[in-house]
């Protein structure tokens, strides 16, 4: 699947089938999103609920074609993890890299043509007071093992649930809480 940024300067390619696509609806992603949405000209990152919508594909099928230049790190906290990391020519965000997993977090807006259509809702616990969540997918409240299972397995998997890497343990991976996506 081809990508870019809302002005084109920026491309990128991501290869076979994403690992999952979510909405996630914590602090993180909300904050993040406001931060890139009060750039000048940028476009929204969040959904008209609130939720940051994102397809995870592993680190190594993920490749930038084009305007690399233009592509800089925000992180919410100093020593956070997680960096977004969006383009400068049009303030775009692009994609979260959680730098201890094997995957990114692509925005799902900068892909062009068909999109695998939404799996799941994460973090629906963090939703804005004034929004509801849509029914038409499963939604949880917190990291669901579904999630857990498929997003941080070894550049092995090939984004089969079934094989998880060792570092994927549940306990672990929910003691980052919210911050893993964000």
């Amino acid at each position: 699947m081809m990508g870019s940024c809302s002005c084109g300067n920026v491309e990128f390619e991501a290869i076979g089938a994403p690992i999952m696509t979510v909405t996630c609806y914590c602090d993180d992603c909300q904050e993040g999103s406001r931060r890139i949405e009060a750039l000048p000209n940028a476009l929204p990152a969040r959904d008209s609920d609130g939720g940051t919508t994102y397809l995870l594909y592993r680190k190594d099928r993920f490749k930038s074609s084009k305007g690399d230049q233009f592509l800089q790190d925000l992180r919410i906290r100093e020593k956070s993890p997680t960096k977004r990391v969006l383009a400068t020519c049009c303030n775009s965000a692009m994609f979260l890299n959680f730098e201890k997993g094997h995957w990114l977090s692509i925005y799902r807006a900068r892909f062009v043509g068909d999109v695998p259509p939404l799996q799941m809702r994460i973090q629906t616990r963090f939703r804005p007071k004034n929004s509801e969540v849509p029914s038409e997918v499963p939604s949880y409240p917190g990291f669901p093992f579904k999630f857990v299972a498929r997003a941080p397995c070894s550049p092995d998997c090939n984004a089969d649930p079934s094989v998880v890497g060792e570092q994927a343990t549940v306990d672990s991976f929910q003691a980052d809480t919210h911050r893993a996506i964000a």
